[in-house]
């Protein structure tokens, strides 16, 4: 679909093409049947932050921020100020009274942060000198402050003034947090999640403390996420999957993703121990409260926070290795890679006996603490009645580039942003022949008719 517009694309890299997951130009569950191309980055891209219901802006490697109307395809406003690549961005609204105003935080390696007005494109405040860049950004609106990560973890109110820190951390920093209740956070640093409270001292003002270490994954942390209020979840460069109770910070399921190499064409099959296990890192996880998706190096993994189980997966599902994904509300998930690829997937019923895209798509399972703590191991699960697998139902060709995340504006489209440095906002056809249509019509009638 597409490629005659912007003709073919090779897989990145030196990885073969599997043929099992091309599904030709009839895409008839795809709905994104039209594409508008994006320029104004000159380097590449990696971050795109929602606005509004109409809004987004995009930033990366080479320092701008750009501000988008995602109906239109117009770039609105170029807000520039960073020196250096920008390391993290996101959005934060407080409300005054009855009215609601939406503002863009940045951070850049130039050692920054920004706080930039989206409807006039005035940087309205700075802060520089800062003894490390920051990684991460996080919001805390109930306590009208926002954090930042890096060598340090700081705590800054709306006026950018710094509230309170943490000590120095090693070389490594905080790479990722999310919020906890009870005031707390939890900080990614290389193998450890470290939990932080906050907490109100004489006279309003904020201190934060290390209150617990927890030191359960064996390899660095690559994701850190919200499952919802009483559970978060982390995965690693090892395939470790860790779900955490949110208010005790206790374990509630620990899983090892191996992959299994398959030694034979034999039928496909969920085995004990693979004999080969060749553990893949977690890139990047997603949730929406019940289910959680992990990219695990090609493939995605689907699982059940309710039940504790897996219940859908794909082990090649890419030609590289998965950057970004997201549950969609009709039940299947959409999913971005390296090799330049956007996919959508429907979740199916899976028929072991004769699924050929599936065999050795993981080794084992694991429900419980990590191999490091002492005990009896954790018994195994064999019996998954209700596993099922993804299913292919849309694939965009548009980038030349690994595409670097995606943001869903509903019926309005999806929006990608790449190494090649665009963005694309893919659209359905039929809605904006409509609106075309609708948009003429209106002309006509001002201009008083043919």
């Amino acid at each position: 679909m597409l490629r005659w517009i912007l003709g073919g694309r090779e897989a990145q890299g030196s990885v073969e093409k599997n043929p099992v997951l091309f599904i030709g130009e009839e895409q008839p569950k795809n709905w994104f049947t039209e594409l508008q191309v994006l320029k104004g980055h000159f380097d590449i891209v990696r971050f795109l932050v929602q606005i509004d219901d109409f809004r987004f802006a995009s930033a990366g490697d080479d320092g701008l921020v750009l501000v988008w109307n995602v109906e239109t395809g117009e770039r609105l406003l170029e807000l520039r100020g960073h020196s250096q690549q920008i390391t993290a961005m996101t959005a934060y609204t407080h409300t005054s009274g009855e009215n609601t105003h939406t503002s863009l935080i940045t951070a850049s390696s130039d050692r920054t942060l920004s706080l930039w007005d989206p409807e006039t494109g005035n940087r309205v405040q700075t802060v520089s000198d800062l003894q490390s860049s920051v990684k991460c950004l996080l919001v805390l609106e109930r306590l009208c402050v926002w954090v930042s990560g890096g060598n340090e973890l700081c705590v800054w109110n709306r006026d950018f003034q710094l509230q309170c820190q943490s000590q120095h951390h090693d070389d490594t920093g905080i790479s990722a947090t999310v919020e906890l209740p009870k005031n707390c956070i939890a900080a990614a640093m290389d193998k450890d999640i470290v939990i932080f409270r906050l907490t109100m001292s004489t006279g309003s003002r904020l201190s934060v403390a290390e209150v617990r270490r927890l030191s359960d994954h064996q390899d660095s942390i690559h994701a850190l996420i919200n499952i919802n209020d009483g559970l978060f979840a982390s995965g690693s460069h090892v395939g470790e999957l860790i779900l955490w109770d949110a208010v005790d910070w206790t374990i509630m399921a620990y899983e090892h993703i191996l992959w299994e190499e398959s030694q034979t064409d034999t039928q496909a099959e969920i085995r004990l121990a693979a004999p080969k296990p060749s553990e893949m890192s977690i890139q990047q996880l997603t949730s929406d409260g019940e289910l959680m998706v992990a990219a695990v190096g090609s493939g995605l993994y689907v699982y059940s926070v309710i039940t504790k189980s897996v219940v859908a997966y794909r082990k090649t599902a890419h030609d590289s290795n998965v950057l970004h994904t997201m549950l969609l509300p009709d039940g299947g998930l959409m999913s971005c890679s390296e090799d330049g690829s956007v996919r959508i997937w429907e979740m199916q019923d899976l028929l072991l006996p004769a699924e050929p895209a599936s065999a050795g798509f993981f080794g084992m399972w694991t429900f419980g603490r990590s191999n490091k703590q002492a005990g009896p191991p954790v018994k195994k699960v064999l019996e998954l009645p209700s596993l099922r697998t993804l299913e292919l139902t849309g694939d965009l060709i548009g980038h030349s580039g690994a595409v670097q995340m995606f943001v869903s504006f509903g019926e309005k489209g999806l929006v990608t942003c790449s190494t090649d440095h665009l963005l694309i906002a893919w659209k359905n056809r039929e809605r904006e022949s409509h609106l075309r249509s609708l948009a003429l019509f209106r002309k006509l009638e001002e201009n008083g008719g043919l």
